[in-house]
């Protein structure tokens, strides 16, 4: 029994929460619970690696290592999202990965690239950009057999639109992102089957009142809108206006973290470019441009509720919103019945304390 201030969806219940094997048998009403604040596991739909472990190599072992890691921060769920890459890096990254996916290691993988606009790549390697491909999509969803859950795509790019519409009948998630399209062609995007807003703002045409762009055009869509709650990718004010214009149900943090996330200043690499990284900022050592980000899922709940958000709502962008966006909905994201016992035991200050996943307390050396 597992006893705190249980946060369900919309409400923070003291109480004593029961698990049966890996499934949470009941949740009890009690005024007497203790302090502690318990919280469904983190699903975390963008991340590239941690505690100096990559995803975007298509190494196993290295992925292994960065899942270990952000689950010891709370994320019980996660993509391991790769950069733009040459075709057969991605095609070896998703062979090594089905095996992980299988295992429950990752939920599958995330394509962020290489189908992007040149004019909005950040940090993304401008020598691996190309349109969309039907052949080569079609290929590595084959290979995956259900492992490639994401893909990234920009829709005003030739082709892209198809592509869209293409991986929606597979099954595949679809995000708008690193986009510089006009609102039209965003929203034709979700039109024609995209479905997330990769890290909102970031990496997009800025807004303008009189072209409002990928921002306006996804935040009017039913496209749920990724959240890097860094402080450094977006201002407080920024994460808390557009958690509260969109609501938590079509906002979802994440933290596109890279490798140095939890490591010391010092050179990396992201997608074969060398990334700087200086007092938490990672810059790209040829022209600045932010390079993800070393944001973990806890810190990223403590800066939305800091940001004015509220516990439940910040609570349901970090699980129950992007276990949504996976189909992963019935598994998990929140403390119900029946449900996996993913879940995170969090002090006053909201610093993660323990970890279970699927009903086994989870070693914290590696936070």
């Amino acid at each position: 029994m597992i006893s705190g201030q249980i946060v369900r969806p919309g409400a923070v219940v003291p109480g004593h929460l029961t698990v049966d094997g890996p499934t949470i048998l009941e949740i009890t009403e009690d005024d007497r619970a203790g302090d502690d604040i318990i919280v469904p596991g983190f699903v975390d739909i963008h991340c590239h690696g941690g505690g100096g472990h990559t995803f975007t190599t298509g190494d196993a072992e290295q992925t292994r290592k960065a899942a270990a890691f952000h689950l010891a921060h709370g994320t019980t769920t996660m993509l391991a999202s790769l950069v733009s890459s040459p075709f057969d890096l991605m095609r070896e990254a998703v062979a090594a990965y089905l095996p992980l996916a299988r295992a429950g290691v990752i939920a599958g993988v995330h394509f962020e690239g290489p189908y992007l606009s040149g004019a909005r790549c950040g940090a993304q390697n401008p020598e691996f950009l190309r349109d969309p491909s039907i052949e080569e999509l079609s290929a590595l969803v084959k290979l995956g057999e259900g492992t490639v859950r994401m893909v990234t795509v920009a829709p005003e790019l030739p082709g892209a639109l198809e592509a869209i519409t293409f991986l929606r009948d597979l099954g595949v998630v679809v995000a708008v992102g690193h986009t510089d399209a006009s609102y039209t062609e965003a929203q034709a995007g979700v039109a024609a089957g995209a479905t997330v807003g990769t890290h909102l703002f970031n990496g997009m045409r800025p807004p303008h009142h009189r072209e409002p762009g990928p921002v306006i055009g996804l935040l009017s869509s039913p496209a749920v809108c990724e959240l890097i709650a860094d402080n450094i990718h977006l201002h407080p004010g920024m994460l808390a206006f557009t958690a509260k214009t969109a609501g938590p149900d079509r906002t979802a943090l994440i933290t596109d973290a890279m490798d140095a996330t939890g490591m010391p200043d010092g050179t990396y690499d992201l997608g074969g470019q060398e990334v700087t990284v200086a007092d938490r900022v990672a810059r790209l050592a040829r022209n600045g441009s932010i390079a993800g980000s070393t944001l973990t899922m806890d810190a990223a709940l403590r800066n939305a509720v800091a940001a004015g958000i509220s516990l439940p709502d910040a609570v349901t962008m970090a699980s129950t919103t992007p276990a949504r966006v996976l189909g992963l909905a019935d598994e998990v994201g929140a403390l119900t019945a029946g449900r996996r016992a993913d879940l995170v035991v969090l002090d006053v200050e909201f610093r993660v304390k323990r970890v279970m996943r699927g009903g086994r307390w989870v070693d914290s050396t590696t936070r």
